[in-house]
């Protein structure tokens, strides 16, 4: 029996849906690609740029990582609202092509301030997955939309898990860590070119709006979120569940060198594990789980299953239960692919992209807390002057965000509106 929340519209699978996925997929793919094929090889660019020690280059890393975090988190309403206006394809191609800039400016980067300004175009443009997750709910009924977003989550995941095996191995091949971006600049600009000739537009003319300046920023994107009965609660606990999920990128490495003494390979071999496990979740047993389910008890589920998975980090003593709790903490991708869905269809054809823009920007804040308060958490409870000598606190603060997304949950998803509100309508 399933118990799917009320969709809003009621248009179906469209034979667009069929042409645009792959596509879309693709994208994702190679935007994750793009971020992760770099990883290995920008402490080696920042030293080379700089001539400073890897210690010393280690804070322009953070500072590299902070502009494209920032930029995200402004740009994401931004390209939500223009994409609402103009419409998907145009915004998703532009993307796609200022990737590609970007990658290329880095790969020439003479300098340090290059790099930053690279960054600076990568976190403006990375912001496409805003419009990708609109255009899903542009073309796909409301039923299959936690299936499709499990899909993009699950690209995402293979993408920034094959990145950064694919820069080291162009990297050692070429003797050169620059040729890593080049290859990041080509893929960018080839799926720039298949969009262009083959990615038909979703959303018609009479479903636009004007673009809004007071609406193209978080403030405004939350304020219009805030009309529609319980999605701001539900906003909020995306915002739990994404303080638990960046955990693990936060502070996995330090935690398991710290506790179990595992070295590179032992850190690589784990997080490849964790990515199959998520792209198991999302893209396949998400289009599985929730149609039987009800997108309800798929996000009450999921999370469950990622809570106990983070008390697993946080209590385990041997290695294996790692592997174990990751089996868990894998499940968070039915429930947030599920979430994204029932909030998708609270608002109108008009404001998707504002509406995911908004989701993304505050994902974005997030991504830009998280890693200091996760890591500086770690740090007070495993020092000398430790108050209490306790290396999984981060993780049992992941478990808290998690129980509390899901009291959030249990307290809005039975506000929702039957059907999407207008725009303006009150």
């Amino acid at each position: 029996m399933t118990e799917n929340v009320t969709a809003g519209g009621a248009q179906t699978s469209s034979p667009t849906a069929k042409k645009a996925l792959p596509f879309l997929l693709i994208t994702i793919l190679i935007d994750a690609i793009g971020l992760g094929i770099i990883v290995p090889v920008l402490p080696s660019l920042i030293t080379e740029v700089t001539e400073l020690s890897l210690s010393d280059g280690a804070l322009w890393g953070g500072a590299l990582i902070f502009i494209y975090a920032l930029m995200n988190f402004l740009f994401a309403p931004v390209l939500g609202n223009l994409s609402d206006r103009f419409g998907r394809r145009p915004v998703l191609i532009t993307g796609l092509t200022v990737l590609g800039l970007d990658y290329l400016v880095m790969a020439l980067a003479p300098n340090i301030w290059w790099l930053l300004i690279g960054r600076t175009m990568s976190g403006i443009a990375a912001a496409t997955f805003t419009t990708a997750n609109a255009y899903i709910a542009d073309v796909t009924a409301p039923d299959d939309r936690a299936k499709s977003y499990g899909l993009l989550g699950a690209a995402w995941g293979t993408g920034f898990m094959l990145g950064p095996v694919l820069g080291g191995l162009v990297a050692d091949f070429s003797d050169s860590a620059r040729a890593p971006f080049y290859l990041a600049c080509v893929l960018a600009f080839a799926n720039a070119a298949y969009g262009y000739l083959l990615l038909p537009e979703s959303l018609p003319s009479d479903k636009r709006r004007a673009f809004d300046l007071k609406r193209a920023n978080t403030i405004g994107a939350v304020k219009m979120l805030a009309r529609h009965p319980g999605v701001l609660g539900l906003l909020a606990a995306m915002i739990c569940y994404q303080i638990g999920h960046d955990a693990n990128p936060a502070i996995w490495s330090f935690y398991t060198m710290y506790k179990f003494g595992w070295d590179a390979g032992d850190i690589g071999w784990s997080l490849g594990f964790v990515g199959i496990c998520l792209i198991f979740s999302m893209g396949w047993l998400t289009g599985v789980a929730v149609p039987k389910l009800g997108e309800r008890r798929a996000i009450l589920i999921g999370f469950t299953c990622a809570a106990i998975g983070f008390l697993g980090y946080a209590i385990a003593w041997e290695s294996w239960m790692m592997y174990a709790a990751t089996i868990f903490f894998a499940m968070v991708g039915i429930g947030s692919s599920a979430l994204r869905s029932v909030m998708s269809k609270q608002v109108s054809e008009t404001e998707q992209g504002e509406m995911q823009g908004a989701i993304t920007s505050v994902m974005g804040l997030t991504a830009i807390i998280t890693p200091l308060v996760m890591t500086g958490l770690f740090s007070t409870f495993t020092g000398p002057d430790a108050p209490l000598h306790l290396p999984g606190a981060p993780y049992l603060l992941a478990t808290l965000a998690m129980i509390i997304s899901i009291l959030l949950v249990l307290t809005f998803i039975g506000k929702l509106a039957v059907a999407p509100r207008a725009p303006g309508q009150e």
